[in-house]
């Protein structure tokens, strides 16, 4: 699959960023995202550089990410236990109606 360059803007600054062909939009989206966080960020920590900025809006998006990743996780746990009980319930129905 080839690539395709997209331009996004970070606090005033333009970036050409390679992007998988389809993807473009989905990185559109994401950088929207990035640049709210940095603004953010930058509105209420007038005294901070670029640099700090940039590292202060990773550590609250790998956050974000971190706690998705555990509410997935406990998710598909709540799951696998619904879909063993199940099995078992059909397991002893299918059981039961073989002894009669």
């Amino acid at each position: 699959m080839s690539n395709s360059a997209v331009e996004i803007t970070l606090l005033g600054r333009t970036y050409s960023i390679a992007c998988p062909k389809g993807q473009e939009d989905a990185l559109r989206v994401v950088a929207q995202g990035v640049e709210q966080q940095l603004t953010t960020l930058k509105n209420r920590t007038n005294s901070l550089s670029r640099e700090e900025i940039a590292i202060m809006a990773a550590l609250n998006i790998g956050h974000e990410l971190f706690q998705e990743k555990q509410k997935n996780k406990h998710y598909m746990k709540q799951m696998d236990d619904r879909i063993s009980l199940l099995q078992s319930t059909l397991e002893n129905a299918l059981v039961e109606r073989s002894t009669k």
